[in-house]
């Protein structure tokens, strides 16, 4: 087995299958969405021909949504799963959000919750798509100011209770609209399918990974995340790799590695988060590199799969520095269908 390949192959790294970004993010489930910018990078390089403008066609038209949801952080899932996905795990995320408002002594009464909500929702049903600032204004029209950290676990909570995500695509600041008019009503879906259907994708983009691998990344509790396995059936198998057991789908991809491709791959990528233990692609020396205990993910370089650099986005000309072998290539190939990309 040679994991590192297959994880490029699966994660659509290399020889990437899809033409549209739309079709990546239903793809892997769920693509992490801290970097608000960079984002748009780590779904583009997975597609054929990357490009920012397909991106923005994309998350405009409601295709694909941002919101806050799995282990209560950023996320970008497609507009079919987001309906499951908020049932299967906004009750958790729930959970998570009000144990961060307890740990910074952070309290909003049902009442409070009930009436910004309304504001909120009302401002984004006038404007179509927003930025915090209408709703610090329209909260101040009515006499109402908060500051910015309670006025986010007001958004975060109705994030998370389906009532709002993502609105259009602007260059830096995220954005909101109500969520029945970018995705639609709500739908009613079954726990089981919903879990099916995230483990399904989870495992079959992500392989070989392990069960506390998949628990780390879906925020889920581990019983969840074996019932999501057991219902899979026969579709999974399970490998020992170096002492762990790794799991597999029957349709992985094995054909398509090529040896000498570097990757500029941006913070909070799947390559790396999708894991609780990354030390398949990233050597434990080196860590501090890509992230720190924090959370903090740095852009980093990978060769033939493995973690071997750092790089600068959005500067004029490539910027990197090694960390792992005597890399004389440059990146000017790579570096080149970044900069076309942001064009």
């Amino acid at each position: 087995m040679n994991p590192v390949a297959l994880r490029l192959l699966n994660q659509q790294l290399i020889s990437p299958q899809f033409d549209n970004p739309e079709e990546v993010v239903e793809y892997m489930g769920a693509i992490q969405a801290q970097e608000y910018r960079l984002v748009r990078w780590a779904v583009a390089m997975r597609t054929r021909k990357p490009s920012s403008s397909a991106f923005k066609r994309a998350f405009d038209s409601g295709k694909i949504i941002r919101l806050h949801l799995m282990r209560g952080t950023w996320q970008l899932v497609s507009a079919k799963d987001y309906w499951p996905l908020i049932g299967l795990c906004g009750p958790k995320a729930m959970a998570v959000t009000r144990g961060w408002m307890a740990s910074n002594k952070i309290s909003l009464p049902e009442k409070e919750v009930e009436s910004v909500r309304d504001i909120l929702l009302h401002t984004a049903a006038d404007k179509g798509s927003v930025v915090k600032e209408d709703f610090v204004q329209a909260l101040a029209e009515r006499g109402i100011r908060m500051d910015d950290h309670r006025l986010s676990y007001h958004i975060r909570l109705s994030e998370i209770s389906g009532f709002l995500c993502s609105g259009n695509l602007s260059p830096m600041k995220a954005t909101y609209a109500l969520t029945a008019s970018k995705v639609g009503p709500k739908r009613d879906t079954d726990r089981d399918e919903a879990l099916i259907t995230l483990t399904r994708k989870y495992f079959r983009s992500r392989q070989p990974a392990t069960m506390e691998d998949f628990v780390w990344w879906s925020g889920l509790n581990a019983g969840d995340c074996r019932r999501g396995v057991e219902l899979l059936g026969d579709y999974l198998s399970v490998e020992r790799w170096r002492g762990r057991e790794f799991y597999f789908t029957e349709d992985r991809r094995a054909r398509g590695f090529r040896k000498g491709r570097y990757l500029l791959i941006p913070p909070y990528d799947e390559y790396l988060i999708s894991y609780k233990s990354r030390d398949i692609v990233l050597p434990a020396d080196h860590k501090h590199r890509a992230h720190n205990n924090s959370g903090i993910f740095q852009p980093v370089i990978a060769r033939d799969g493995v973690i071997c650099g750092n790089w600068t986005p959005f500067q004029a000309n490539h910027q990197a520095s090694f960390f792992i072998g005597d890399h004389d290539t440059d990146l000017l190939e790579e570096w080149e269908g970044y900069k076309a990309f942001l064009r």
